[in-house]
């Protein structure tokens, strides 16, 4: 499982969403993030799953690989869904069995929230499966630029993000040799009782740690030893390019908001 997650990771390719410009992807995501809550009854949401189709099609991702990587976050969205079908009362009496009680309304909103959240893990694996974390850098450090005026530490802050988003899937390689190594020497982590599997992650914990605290002394050694020494005066050697396909991407967005509004009940 910790070979197949796409957390952090970046695909390279020649697709429409993968040739946008950084600043257009990012500002896109943090837009759909609004949009989404513009969606209230089952026409609206059903439109924004279509859209989300339409995008993942555009990046040119397979489906199938995007789904086989959430697969931790599938785990969430179910029991996101179990929640608001137990604990969200209201509407008609659906099923009754015992103290357990399902509502028309609790099933309402269980797939109304279940199908938000979906789009929004979608739309944000698209931004880091087809956009470099060096893209990412400069596409957060050109937006946050006002900020500077305020002495807000821009570059460093989307360095951070950079990085990041850069170590999660170095750490899940990481995860995955270690587990095979306690597993070759006969650790047991996914059976026994709760107890015993908490006790058998903390070989798996440890040196995980030690290895993550080693890869970030390594690299703050070797930023200084570049003469890195923040953002100040620093040029770039990638220029970004704003071209007519990024304005349109941000177009599809207020088209699909129009339209969610007018479909809103």
């Amino acid at each position: 499982m910790m070979e197949k997650m796409i957390f952090g990771r970046f695909i390279p390719g020649d697709s429409f969403v993968h040739r946008m410009d950084p600043r257009a992807k990012i500002l896109f995501v943090f837009l759909f993030i609004a949009i989404v809550f513009v969606a209230n009854n089952t026409l609206t949401y059903l439109l924004l799953l279509a859209f989300t189709f339409f995008v993942v099609f555009l990046s040119k991702i397979r489906l199938y690989f995007l789904v086989n990587g959430l697969k931790p976050v599938f785990i969430l969205l179910i029991f996101t869904f179990m929640l608001h079908i137990f604990f969200t009362k209201g509407g008609d009496l659906l099923f009754s069995f015992g103290f357990v009680e399902v509502y028309e309304e609790g099933l309402r909103q269980g797939i109304f929230i279940s199908i938000r959240f979906l789009v929004l893990v979608f739309i944000t694996s698209i931004l880091t499966l087809t956009t470099s974390p060096i893209s990412i850098t400069d596409g957060i450090e050109v937006l946050l630029g006002p900020f500077k005026r305020i002495k807000l530490p821009v570059h460093e802050l989307a360095l951070m993000m950079s990085i990041s988003l850069r170590f999660i899937p170095t750490l899940m390689d990481e995860t995955g040799k270690i587990l095979k190594a306690q597993m070759a020497r006969g650790s047991d982590i996914g059976s026994g009782p709760l107890k015993k599997r908490i006790k058998a992650v903390v070989p798996l914990l440890i040196p995980l740690f030690v290895s993550a605290f080693k890869r970030a002394e390594d690299l703050a050694t070797a930023m200084e030893v570049r003469g890195y020494r923040g953002g100040e005066g620093r040029t770039r050697y990638r220029q970004l390019d704003w071209r007519m396909r990024d304005t349109l991407s941000l177009l599809m967005l207020v088209g699909l908001t129009a339209v969610l509004w007018y479909f809103r009940t």
